[in-house]
């Protein structure tokens, strides 16, 4: 596939390097020259510096024979301005863009036209992508399950995968997975992947888990409580939330939870407070700063269930956590823009480090898979992938369609976990037959093996 990315952060960056692993033909525009050299040497990618919304770039960067263009500026107009000209002028098949500012999304989001072929007036971009939004599903997520350190929805909800840390004194802990179905005869699930000492493993009914062992189990939502007892003590329910931040992040987080927990929020700046204090009807807003440890004294941080800093600053972020920890908050969860910082505070004194571009590149690379890929989740800081694929076709024309999961020919390191069939979930057992339109839930520990899965998952011409 050839695809053209606009901007070279960290979010275009991580991009371009997931994209050129699986021998895709990758260009990315810039304007920053050292950075674009950077990836240039690192990777086996084309770059063009220059704005991404000039003619001429686009141009020069070869954006008539791409395959889709993906905007991941800086600058939500740079991105809407550089979709229009790619499909005015080039007529670039597939356009991606995020736009961060809730402010163009007013009149239910009709300045944008995602059937641009029909010739709809609106800006033409295929797929609107926003960070803020995608994080604060994300935190709500794990809010709404204690203890889980990541909670990833399929099917529209209907199956989940959650990752959670195994402790000493969990009934499975020391035992055979196997024995999971005796534990719990009326609950189907099935262990997806172990990570130990951050080395993947890929379960079978005689692995022992161990505590410590990061496990990825998949279930119907209803069941996912009754699965994480069976692997840690469960955590009381969450009541007592406090937010540090009220950007965009923190004022949608509270928006969103303020019904169903006691939440404050912490922000620094006088005028934004009264804003927030106008917009939310619940939370508790409070003028100051995270790190004021007599603030946190004073708003009770030792009866707080989960501390949430989503500030701007990675550092700020980070020393309020660690504060807020220290003077008695039970769980912190600490936004991190920076990816080198987040394999170092995770699992510390942080709970849970929140990577926004990884929750971002998931996203975007759901309308990168070939194939019908209706959702992609990026896992370990992107050194895993889970992928809801809809299979189609019959069993002459597809590789999965008609056939047990035992008979599938799925390549090493990835799993299927369960598949989804008019919002009934079937745990993946070997004996399972996949149907045409079924969501099929898979997890790859390698995602070099993506081109692998995508090849299953594609309908041959006999189909048509």
């Amino acid at each position: 596939m050839n695809v053209v990315i606009l901007g070279a952060g960290q979010v275009g960056g991580s991009l371009a390097e997931h994209l050129a692993s699986e021998s895709n033909d990758i260009t990315v525009i810039d304007v920053d020259g050292p950075r674009l050299r950077e990836l240039a040497d690192r990777l086996d990618i084309r770059t063009v510096e220059g704005q991404a919304s000039l003619p001429t770039i686009l141009d020069s960067a070869g954006v008539e024979d791409a395959d889709m263009l993906i905007a991941v500026t800086n600058s939500d107009e740079i991105n809407m301005v550089a979709c229009q000209v790619a499909w005015s002028h080039f007529r670039v098949p597939k356009l991606i863009a995020r736009v961060r500012d809730q402010a163009y999304n007013y009149s239910d989001g009709k300045l944008f036209n995602t059937q641009k072929e029909n010739n709809v007036a609106g800006i033409p971009i295929d797929v609107l992508i926003s960070p803020e939004h995608l994080v604060t599903q994300h935190i709500a997520r794990m809010i709404h399950h204690p203890g889980a350190l990541q909670v990833l929805d399929f099917a529209d909800g209907a199956a989940q995968l959650v990752a959670v840390k195994a402790y000493y004194g969990g009934p499975l802990v020391g035992r055979e997975i196997a024995l999971l179905r005796a534990h719990m005869p009326n609950v189907d699930t099935r262990v997806a992947a172990i990570f130990r000492q951050d080395r993947p493993i890929i379960p079978t009914g005689d692995t022992v888990i161990e505590a410590d062992d990061e496990v990825f189990f998949i279930a119907a939502a209803g069941d996912i409580r009754s699965v994480m007892g069976e692997l840690r003590r469960l955590d009381n329910p969450y009541k007592r939330i406090m937010i540090a931040g009220g950007g965009n992040i923190g004022f949608r987080l509270a928006e969103s939870i303020e019904d169903d927990f006691q939440v404050k929020l912490i922000e620094r700046n006088l005028s934004r407070c009264n804003h927030l204090a106008r917009d939310l009807n619940r939370t508790i807003v409070l003028h100051g700063s995270a790190s004021d440890s007599e603030l946190l004294l004073e708003e009770n941080i030792d009866d707080v269930d989960v501390f949430c800093a989503l500030t701007n600053d990675d550092e700020a972020n980070i020393m309020a956590s660690m504060l807020a920890k220290r003077l008695g908050a039970r769980k912190v969860m600490t936004l991190i823009n920076n990816p080198a910082y987040v394999d170092l505070v995770q699992g510390g004194v942080i709970d849970i480090a929140i990577s926004p571009q990884q929750a971002t590149i998931g996203a975007l690379l759901a309308h990168v898979r070939r194939g019908d890929v209706a959702a992609v989740h990026s896992l370990r800081r992107g050194a895993a992938e889970a992928i809801e694929a809809i299979a189609h076709g019959d069993p002459s024309s597809s590789k999965v369609v008609g056939r047990a999961i035992e008979d599938i020919a799925l390549p090493a390191g990835a799993t299927i976990g369960a598949i989804v069939r008019d919002n009934q979930v079937l745990i993946a057992h070997d004996d399972v037959v996949v149907e045409d339109g079924d969501h099929v839930i898979l997890f790859l520990i390698d995602n070099r093996q993506i081109g692998e899965v995508e090849k299953l998952f594609t309908v041959g011409l006999t189909f048509f």
